[in-house]
């Protein structure tokens, strides 16, 4: 193992690498464990760099994106992790926005009011990257991702890049291509429409007003944990089953809206996970309904990687 650290720390000299970081410093959980090599390319050349090595020497690798939707195990996760926090430039020509994959949601949508583009006021309080909102279709409020897509570049698991075209995203509900194929979203081109600044603006500040009245903000949390069920709203559910405020370790079902687990407590993953297989297993027995978690859940158990 040294002699690949040796070896990557000549190859790919001059890219911003973190050995054995804990991803629980970068999460919104605020829990999962190391990163073998936790690191942040500067643009696309340090990423096909960091790729074609860990290609060549057979090491895992996977791409992160700002890990507001989903769950790193306690064990951590083997190989690298690739985060685009600098992949974050934003560039508009007339009604299309072309972000990277890093480039903050939130902030791009800011991006379209001030050129007064409509569109994108729906994910203006979505929190994320952009290659993540195309990953899973993020949506709210009656818009998603997939209303928007022109097309996206991807960097495939082999470490080419192509692009594909939004229509080619078999872009379901919280479901895109690029979740079948591995591929990894490196950019994204939205097509919007010329709209009225303050109009934009008044809807913006409406939707906002909307989630912090709904939401738990003021906590760590993964976002909304499960998918929407066929003709029912989760959290409702969740309510109905008696389960708001229920507490597992040090994360629990928030009382503010039951959709979403917040991280009290200094919690950990194993937490999280204990209490969404609980809150499915309640909500089952009270309504008839499977929840299916939208969260993603990755890495190891603390257990497995020790052994590891």
């Amino acid at each position: 193992m040294l002699e690949k650290v040796d070896l990557m720390k000549e190859q790919l000299q001059g890219i911003d690498i973190r050995f054995d970081e804990p991803l629980k410093k970068y999460t919104y959980t605020k829990v999962g464990g190391p990163a073998d090599y936790l690191v942040f390319p500067r643009n696309r050349y340090e990423l096909a760099r960091v790729v074609h090595f860990a290609n060549q020497q057979e090491i895992p690798w996977m791409v992160l994106g700002n890990a507001s939707n989903i769950i790193v195990r306690d064990g951590g996760i083997r190989g690298f992790v690739i985060m685009f926090d600098k992949l974050n430039t934003l560039t508009v020509n007339g009604y299309t926005i072309e972000a990277e994959a890093g480039a903050n949601l939130i902030e791009t949508t800011h991006v379209a009011l001030y050129h007064s583009l409509t569109g994108f006021e729906f994910a203006c309080g979505i929190p994320g990257s952009v290659g993540g909102a195309v990953f899973m279709n993020a949506g709210a409020y009656g818009g998603e991702i997939a209303h928007l897509l022109v097309s996206c570049k991807v960097l495939t698991p082999q470490g080419e890049l192509k692009t594909i075209s939004g229509e080619d995203m078999k872009f379901g509900y919280r479901q895109s291509l690029v979740q079948e194929t591995g591929d990894v979203v490196v950019s994204a081109k939205f097509a919007l429409a010329p709209g009225n600044h303050a109009t934009i603006s008044q809807e913006m500040n409406r939707l906002t007003h909307l989630r912090e009245l709904k939401q738990p903000l003021e906590h760590p949390s993964c976002g909304s944990v499960f998918k929407r069920p066929l003709g029912h709203f989760a959290g409702q559910l969740i309510s109905e089953a008696g389960l708001k405020g229920h507490r597992i370790g040090g994360v629990e079902v928030s009382t503010k809206h039951a959709g979403f687990m917040v991280n009290v407590a200094g919690g950990s993953a194993q937490d999280y996970e204990d209490l969404i297989a609980y809150v499915i297993e309640k909500v089952a027995d009270s309504s008839a309904i499977t929840l299916e978690p939208e969260v993603r859940i990755i890495g190891e158990y603390a257990a497995d990687a020790a052994h590891g």
